[in-house]
């Protein structure tokens, strides 16, 4: 890396500390939305600079709701469950 490359101390948008909460989660809705698109038509420096964009977002939202609801079927265990119930139930549909 030369000394004029400033990939790594180049932030794009403001800190996540200093959004509110609604302003962190409309950041987190349009990243999340802009993503797809990022991954198969953006650069590789498009791709890394959204990556780290959003585990910035995504920490920063962790970090203010360490005990966010969390759906069970979105569980390890509630995944395993539900593989279970798809092997053990038949398919009635007829096709």
């Amino acid at each position: 890396m030369n000394e004029h490359d400033e990939r790594d101390t180049t932030m794009t948008g403001v800190d996540p500390s200093r959004l509110d909460d609604s302003q962190l989660m409309k950041e987190l809705e349009t990243i999340h939305r802009t993503r797809h698109d990022t991954l198969l038509y953006g650069s590789n420096d498009a791709l890394r600079a959204h990556n780290e964009r959003m585990a910035q977002l995504e920490g920063e939202y962790l970090r203010r709701n360490p005990r966010r609801l969390t759906a069970a079927g979105r569980t390890r265990e509630g995944a395993r469950e539900r593989g279970c119930a798809q092997t053990a139930t038949p398919d009635r549909s007829g096709t």
